[in-house]
């Protein structure tokens, strides 16, 4: 039986390898961790999960497919006047977590590699959602509202707690993060997002930001970077459509 509309085309995401052009990553879904650093829960007016107890359930969220930017020219969104930045490190799956719970100590095995973020989001489309009690989904799923760079090989990153995530925009330092300061790092993560959903390969999750988020504007540049590792550079350009 043939499709009825055409089939709209896969996302893809750039791979960097030795080789520096390694193909691209089929993307399958994108999940978002919320408040996995304790300091930007604070400054979103959240509680703070303590580090090693007490932590209860991660947030969960989730972006469609068609959200990817990676040639990081981003229109201003529609229906907003208060677009924030988020910078995030995020995980690429390889492999399909098999049936059932994930167990931390088997999750590194599902890890393709690692990339640099932006959650772009729509802070006060969220904000009159939280204050009526609403789902966030307006505030963050939305067109072009997952930046990510080219995807590196785990093999090729090493051990993530030493790295730190950073974003400069208009040449300022905004936010800078150590990733040691995870409150869930990725096999928790992992964990938990397999008592909630199958994991598969392609899929991607964007692990949460560190404090200092804040507005962008058109025609302001930035610079996201897991560092040490891979940069992601763009821009904000004019509303496609009037705000």
């Amino acid at each position: 039986m043939s499709d009825v509309i055409a089939a709209a085309p896969t996302a893809r995401v750039a791979v960097r390898g030795d080789d520096r052009d390694a193909g691209t990553f089929p993307v399958h879904r994108i999940y978002c961790v919320g408040r996995n650093f304790a300091e930007h829960a604070r400054e979103m007016g959240a509680p703070a999960p303590a580090a090693q107890s007490g932590r209860g359930r991660p947030v969960f969220f989730l972006k469609p497919v068609d959200a990817i930017v990676g040639d990081g020219v981003v229109p201003y969104p529609r229906g907003t006047r208060e677009l924030h930045h988020e910078v995030e490190l995020v995980v690429a799956l390889g492999r399909d977590a098999p049936p059932g719970e994930l167990a931390t100590a088997d999750a590194p095995a599902l890890v393709f590699g690692y990339a640099v973020g932006l959650d772009l989001t729509r802070r006060d489309l969220q904000a009159q959602a939280k204050a009526q009690g609403l789902p966030w989904d307006i505030g963050k799923a939305f067109d072009a509202s997952a930046l990510i760079s080219a995807i590196v090989p785990a093999a090729e990153v090493g051990d993530l707690s030493t790295r730190t995530l950073s974003l400069q925009v208009n040449g300022s330092l905004r936010q800078h993060g150590a990733l040691s300061d995870l409150v869930w790092d990725v096999a928790e993560i992992l964990h938990e997002l397999s008592k909630l959903y199958a994991l598969r390969a392609g899929d991607l999750v964007f692990m949460g930001t560190p404090a200092g988020v804040g507005p962008l504007q058109p025609g302001d540049t930035f610079r996201a970077a897991l560092d040490g590792v891979v940069e992601f550079r763009g821009r904000i350009a004019p509303p496609s459509l009037p705000l």
